[in-house]
């Protein structure tokens, strides 16, 4: 005869201070691969620069996932490792089921939109397509939810980060608003 025991972290949901400390250790730790990368990129020769995205190259479509995490240079990786922080840790507290599907429709809106939009002859990589497409989730997620805590931190986060919002616009050159701005319709 067979016994079935409930298994521990499926049967019983996670307090809110747990669920603050997982989503602290997952985004930590996202945020040092990408320096990690960034170390190993640096030491190959910029080798791993090559996982950019090339727009409408065929061969390029398998680079839309690895480019989110490759950026061209520590002062790149640099500039989106805190709003990756705080917007993924946000995001996160929802629960990492929810975050992992977040995130993956967001890395695929914007590598596809720069794949399919960005100018001919570039090479896009850089977790800001992430980083805008979290702050877009963390916008309305509190609306979709109708949960008023949620509508309180988009509210914040739009007060903080809201200024972002012109990277999604063609205001700078050499930097893809195509990938933010495809980055943000995804979150």
């Amino acid at each position: 005869m067979a016994y079935a025991q409930p298994v521990p972290w499926r049967s019983t949901p996670l307090s809110g201070r747990r669920r603050a400390l997982v989503a602290a250790v997952v985004m930590a730790a996202w945020v040092a691969l990408l320096w990690l990368l960034e170390v190993i990129d640096t030491v190959s020769g910029h080798a791993l620069d090559a996982h950019g995205i090339t727009p409408r190259v065929p061969g390029e479509l398998w680079d839309v996932v690895p480019a989110a995490f490759l950026h061209f240079g520590f002062g790149h990786v640099a500039t989106n490792s805190v709003p990756l922080l705080v917007l993924g840790f946000l995001a996160a507290l929802s629960g990492l089921r929810r975050f992992a599907a977040v995130v993956a429709v967001i890395v695929l809106a914007s590598g596809l939109g720069v794949w399919f939009f960005g100018p001919a002859d570039s090479v896009t990589a850089g977790a800001s397509g992430v980083v805008f497409g979290l702050f877009g989730y963390l916008l309305i997620r509190g609306f979709v939810d109708r949960r008023a805590v949620d509508v309180l931190i988009g509210v914040v986060v739009l007060a903080v980060y809201g200024s972002i919002l012109w990277g999604a616009l063609p205001t700078a050159e050499g930097v893809s608003w195509q990938g933010h701005l495809f980055g943000l319709v995804g979150g």
